[in-house]
C-alpha cells in the first residue's frame, strides 16, 4: 500500500528543494504519493496565517510530512511557524543527525552523532514577561513527563540502531532543579537500558560544547533540553559542513515532520543555486522512518557518491553543480 506523505514545499528555496526530493524519491521507486500543503509566507494573503489548519489536518491524517524552510512573517501570528508546528502536533523529539560525509573538507572525518533535542519545553515554553520597567523575566519550564518521553525514544530508537554510548547534556550544577530534573529522569530512564549500552553518561553543556570541538569521535547519542540541543546541534553542522548539510526530523507519538535545518534563502530561489542535500538527506531519513530501510540505503550511497565529485558538488560544497545537476547525478548513481 502506497504511503501517503504531506509535503510542504515552503518559501524561498523551499520549493526547489522539494522539487528534488520528488525527483530523487520518484527514482527510488518506492510507494510513496505527496499530498502538498502550503504554509508560510506564500499563504498569508490568502489564509492570513503562515499555517493554515489544512496543514495540520493533512498531516494529522497521512501521519508523517517532509517540508522545506519556511519564512516567518515578522509581526503577525506564530513567533515561528516552525516551533508552532511542534507545539499543534506535539512533536516532542527533534532528531538531528550529524554524520561525516565525502567530498566535504572538515576538521574531523569520522563523526556519526545522533542528537535528541527536547522540542516543547524549557525557555522555548515561551513563558516570559517584563518585570517593571527595566527587566525582563522568561521561565525554565521542565517536567517530569517531558523528559522522560524523550529520553526513552532516544534510548529505544538509539538501541534498534545498534548504538553504544548515549550521553545526557544539562547544566544541573547551577540550574539544580530544572537541569536537575532532567539529569535524574534520564538516568532513571537509563536503568532500563544498562544491559544495551555500554556507557551511559552525562556531560554539562559548556564541557559538551569544547569535547564536540576537540574530540567528537568519543561521542555516539547526545539527550538534550530544547536551549542545549539547539545550539549543540549547529555545532555538530558546523563540524560536518555547515546548515546546508544538516537534516532533522521532528517526532512524535506516531506523527513525524522531516525538514531541513537551514532557512529559506529567497534570493536564491529559482536560480538553480540551492544546495538541496539537507533537504535530500530529511528525506532519506523519511524513506527509512516508513520502512523502506533498503532504498534509505540505496539513496545515501547515491548521495555520498555525487558529493565525491566536484563536478556534481554544489557550489557552496565547492564544487560546480547546481541544485538541478546534483539531484540529476544521484539518481544517475542510483
Amino acid at each position: 500500500m502506497a504511503h501517503t506523505v504531506t509535503l510542504i514545499p515552503g518559501d524561498g528555496i523551499g520549493p526547489d528543494l522539494t522539487e528534488s526530493v520528488k525527483t530523487v524519491i520518484a527514482a527510488l521507486d518506492v510507494e510513496i504519493e505527496w499530498e502538498v500543503a502550503e504554509a508560510g509566507e506564500t499563504v498569508m494573503d490568502k489564509e492570513g496565517t503562515p499555517l493554515p489548519e489544512s496543514v495540520l489536518e493533512s498531516i494529522r491524517k497521512n501521519k508523517v510530512a517532509i517540508k522545506g524552510p519556511l519564512t516567518t512573517p515578522v509581526g503577525t501570528g506564530f513567533r515561528s511557524v516552525n516551533v508552532a508546528l511542534r507545539k499543534e502536533l506535539d512533536l516532542y523529539a527533534n532528531v538531528r543527525p550529524s554524520l561525516s560525509l565525502p567530498g566535504i573538507e572538515t576538521p574531523h572525518k569520522d563523526i556519526d552523532i545522533v542528537l535528541y533535542r527536547e522540542n516543547t519545553e524549557d525557555l522555548y515554553a515561551g513563558v516570559e514577561h517584563t518585570v517593571g520597567k527595566h527587566a525582563a523575566e522568561s521561565i525554565k519550564i521542565i517536567t517530569r513527563e517531558g523528559t522522560e518521553r524523550i529520553c526513552r525514544m532516544a534510548f529505544e530508537q538509539s538501541k534498534a540502531e545498534g548504538r553504544k554510548h548515549i550521553t545526557v547534556v544539562h547544566k544541573a550544577n547551577i540550574m539544580k532543579y530544572t537541569d536537575g530534573l532532567f539529569r535524574d529522569v534520564f538516568y532513571e530512564v537509563g536503568k532500563e537500558y544498562e544491559n544495551d549500552f555500554e556507557e551511559i553518561d552525562d556531560r554539562i553543556v559548556d564541557n559538551m560544547a569544547m569535547q564536540l570541538v576537540m574530540k567528537p569521535e568519543l561521542y555516539d547519542v547526545l539527550v538534550c533540553p530544547n536551549l542545549y540541543g539547539d545550539i549543540l546541534s549547529d555545532l555538530l553542522a558546523g563540524l560536518t559542513g555547515g546548515l546546508g548539510v544538516a537534516p532533522g526530523a521532528n517526532i512524535g507519538d506516531g506523527l513525524a515532520l522531516f525538514e531541513p535545518v537551514h532557512g529559506s534563502a529567497p534570493k536564491y530561489a529559482g536560480q538553480n543555486r540551492a544546495n538541496p542535500l539537507a533537504t535530500l538527506l530529511s528525506a532519506k531519513n523519511m524513506v527509512d522512518y516508513l520502512g523502506y530501510t533498503d532504498e534509505a540505503e540505496r539513496m545515501q550511497k547515491g548521495i555520498e557518491a555525487a558529493l565525491s565529485k566536484p563536478e556534481t558538488r554544489t557550489k557552496d560544497l565547492g564544487g560546480s553543480a547546481g541544485t538541478i545537476e546534483f539531484t540529476e547525478a544521484i539518481v544517475s548513481n542510483l
